[in-house]
């Protein structure tokens, strides 16, 4: 049998014995909900056309981000001196392009015409200076603003201000919208994120769309055509608590992600000072395999070599990217303790990704026997180990299998060379 016939054989079975690794997304029922119940793991005829179809998000979004390192404490020299790290570092390079402006870069009150106005005392060239800056440096611009009455920190909102801010956003050249859910007034996030959705389309300029509902009202069952990602989740801290339990709360709609739209469990702690070595480089594992945004949440003008080795891992940040755009999920954990898991999905080329991950306070070893992968026993793979950068030297069948330290992740590329499958 040809490598290409068996690699085709393989992603076939991938589908059909484990659908919940493909990630199939089910079609969209009149209530915006997708019907399980029609799934035909076969019928790919509407996968990648049910998110907003603005050209956007065809692979999650990457880019820094101000909050989690600097909060309120931003001014537009510290915005244009992360542009010019993102470039000096080469992570510009790897993908790294929208440059996001968070909450506090508004004055507190709108202007005699009702418009936003950058901060004078911080932003005082304005926004548009800035967005010429960042786009001579060839990124892109990012800028914050809320579905509600006032941004989470008391600055103006844009809730019944959608077209006038979206115009404005417009005209300085932003690139990226950050939606937030504060000060809401209790409307339902159905009827509060779709108008800025239609007035940023009317604008005439493509704007990445991020939906920050903290997945209060459950936004990938309504969001898919309402914005390019969505949060699912509250906010990340910089800990291991709290970066597990979102990666267990994003993991549930695995199957509603995809070119378009993706699932946003928040952006990235890694260099924070938070966690461990082992466990930033789970975090960014674990984000890269569930195809989250890779939004970089340090300060990296900076950062550490560690830091730097993590972030720009060319091998992971591609498995975040792989054009299939299925968002690997766990397939196994071990049933007394849970901390022994197995993270999985289904990339492009017939190939499979495979995170052991060890939760555990104590080295474990981690197995992924084929029937979990959706692989046929019989098949044999090549094994591409993503952070030594290296490969196996024996071909592998039956089960994949490591001693893990505590607290870290092993992630693999899982490369079919031999099939006898029956279809």
């Amino acid at each position: 049998m040809s490598d290409s016939r068996s690699l085709l054989l393989v992603s076939l079975s991938l589908l059909a014995i484990y659908p919940a690794i493909a990630g199939i997304v089910p079609p969209v029922l009149d209530n915006g909900q997708r019907s399980a119940s029609s799934l035909n793991p076969f019928d790919t005829s509407n996968y990648g056309k049910l998110q907003l179809d603005n050209g956007l998000a065809r692979t999650p979004q990457m880019g820094w981000n101000s909050w989690n390192f600097l909060a309120c404490n931003i001014n537009e020299t510290v915005i244009k001196e992360t542009a010019d790290a993102l470039i000096s570092t080469g992570l510009a390079d790897l993908g790294y392009i929208y440059v996001n402006i968070d909450d506090c870069w508004s004055s507190l009150l709108r202007n005699s015409k009702g418009q936003l106005v950058p901060d004078p005392k911080t932003f005082p060239s304005g926004i548009k200076a800035l967005a010429d800056y960042i786009h001579g440096k060839g990124l892109k611009l990012g800028i914050y603003s809320d579905a509600g009455s006032f941004t989470c920190q008391v600055r103006p909102g844009s809730l019944y201000h959608e077209n006038d801010d979206a115009e404005l956003f417009a005209y300085w050249g932003v690139d990226y919208l950050k939606y937030d859910n504060c000060y809401n007034l209790g409307i339902k996030p159905q009827k509060r994120y779709p108008p800025m959705r239609d007035a940023l389309n009317s604008t005439g300029r493509t704007i990445f769309y991020s939906i920050c509902e903290w997945g209060e009202d459950d936004p990938a069952l309504w969001a898919g055509k309402v914005g390019n990602s969505w949060r699912t989740t509250d906010d990340i801290n910089d800990s291991w608590a709290s970066m597990t339990t979102i990666a267990d709360l994003n993991d549930k709609w695995a199957s509603y992600a995809g070119p378009g739209g993706w699932n946003d469990p928040d952006m990235l702690e890694v260099g924070n000072g938070g966690m461990t070595y082992l466990e930033y480089r789970s975090h960014f594992s674990i984000w890269a395999l569930m195809k989250a945004p890779l939004l970089i949440g340090c300060d990296i003008r900076n950062m550490t070599a560690e830091t730097f080795e993590i972030l720009s891992n060319k091998e992971v940040i591609a498995v975040n990217q792989d054009p299939l755009g299925v968002q690997g999920r766990k397939v196994s954990s071990a049933e007394e303790t849970g901390c022994s898991q197995v993270w999985a999905g289904p990339l492009s080329g017939g190939r499979l990704v495979v995170n052991l991950w060890n939760r555990c306070s104590n080295s474990v070893t981690v197995g992924a026997k084929w029937e979990v992968l959706g692989l046929d026993t019989s098949t044999s793979v090549s094994v591409r180990d993503l952070w030594k950068h290296e490969n196996m030297a024996e071909k592998v069948a039956g089960a994949l299998e490591s001693q893990v330290d505590p607290h870290d992740c092993k992630m693999y590329i899982l490369t079919p060379t031999t099939s006898h499958s029956s279809i």
